[in-house]
């Protein structure tokens, strides 16, 4: 555990030094790992698995592009079959998993290239260019003694008991993998629901919370996985940025269950809660959004659809049957799309059988 440093930016043009003290204080964390993995692959896995335990646990956000959470990679190779552990380079504060990868692999390479042509790897500190994809040196580091680590005599040791250690345990809150198991277990979610709702701790407190308005845990999964992350990619949002009321989308799926919508309806509207939180109930309301059960009204629709479109009459007449999806579409149209699809393919087909007569 740390704290921030103030930072020094020098211009050599003005020959003045500007002193940074925004993040100075700011605590830091820092999680150092045994060297067990074998690729850039497991690095990445690692650390995505890292940050969403620091999520879950409401320790930070860990925004890697605003800096919330960075990454230092150790790397060294050594021949097949070799036990100890060649000499590491670091590179630091990398901040995108993509960088991560990239860092890693070409830097494997790099060593791997030195040691082939006879060279030795020199233990340093590089700095990692994403735009060229190459990595620099920055200064070197012989040993852990280049830290001048010393204990602080006004520190004293910090003695953490077990039972304060299980006290933290059982406030804990419910981590990914407990909480993917239980969508499964009390929701019925299939395994690829749970896995994409649990990847986002928003996503999975969006869940949550639209449950707590409408108990239909599929069609909050289908609506969230998704209209929900379609949308939020079309507008350029990360989804910690969704503030739409999980209770609104709950009134959204009630009203299309309860047949007042029709789901083509349901999309347009929830278009527009994902942007403005509209209330749906009185957003169809005031649209004249009801869903046109009236049989005779369709009816109608249906009978100046097909003497419209006498060609597609003749044509699903003559055994192409797909024809009676245009007539449908007509239909629809016909009615502002606001019709119940089921009853409209059911008279069409009607309308069309009685032809056939």
């Amino acid at each position: 555990m740390e704290e921030d440093a103030g930072k020094l930016t020098h211009d050599d043009w003005a020959g003045e030094t500007n002193v940074d003290f925004n993040r100075s204080g700011v605590p830091l964390i820092e999680v150092v790992s045994e060297p067990d993995m074998r690729s850039g692959e497991e690095v990445v896995a690692y650390l995505e698995k890292l940050r969403l335990i620091a999520q879950y646990l409401g320790a930070s956000d860990c925004k890697l592009q605003e800096g919330s959470m960075r990454a230092d990679v150790n790397l060294s190779v050594r021949p097949l079959g070799e036990e100890r552990l060649g000499t590491r380079t670091e590179m630091k504060n990398l901040n995108s998993f993509k960088a991560i990868l990239r860092a890693v692999e070409n830097e494997r390479d790099r060593q791997i290239e030195i040691l082939e042509a006879g060279g030795q790897v020199i233990q340093e500190t590089r700095r990692w260019d994403d735009n060229k994809e190459r990595s620099y040196p920055m200064r070197s580091k012989e040993d852990a003694k280049d830290y001048r680590y010393f204990p602080e005599p006004d520190l004293p040791p910090v003695q953490i008991g077990e039972e304060w250690i299980e006290r933290v345990k059982k406030r804990q809150p419910e981590l990914r993998d407990e909480k993917k198991k239980r969508y499964q277990e009390e929701y019925g979610l299939p395994a690829y629901d749970a896995d994409i709702l649990t990847s986002d701790k928003k996503l999975a407190d969006l869940f949550e919370e639209t449950l707590s308005f409408c108990r239909s845990p599929k069609k909050v999964s289908n609506w969230l996985m998704v209209e929900t992350i379609r949308l939020a990619r079309e507008h350029g949002m990360s989804l910690d940025q969704l503030d739409f009321s999980p209770e609104n989308l709950a009134k959204l799926i009630r009203l299309q269950e309860d047949g007042v919508i029709n789901g083509t309806v349901a999309k347009e509207i929830f278009a527009v809660i994902f942007t403005d939180d509209v209330d749906p109930e009185a957003y169809v309301e005031e649209h004249g959004l009801k869903t046109v059960s009236d049989e005779g009204a369709v009816r109608s629709a249906v009978a100046q659809a097909v003497a419209a479109n006498p060609q597609s009459a003749a044509d699903y007449l003559a055994g192409k049957k797909k024809a009676m999806g245009f007539l449908v579409g007509q239909t629809m149209k016909a009615l502002g799309g606001k019709a119940d699809p089921a009853l409209v393919n059911r008279l069409v087909r009607a309308a069309l059988e009685e032809m056939e007569q």
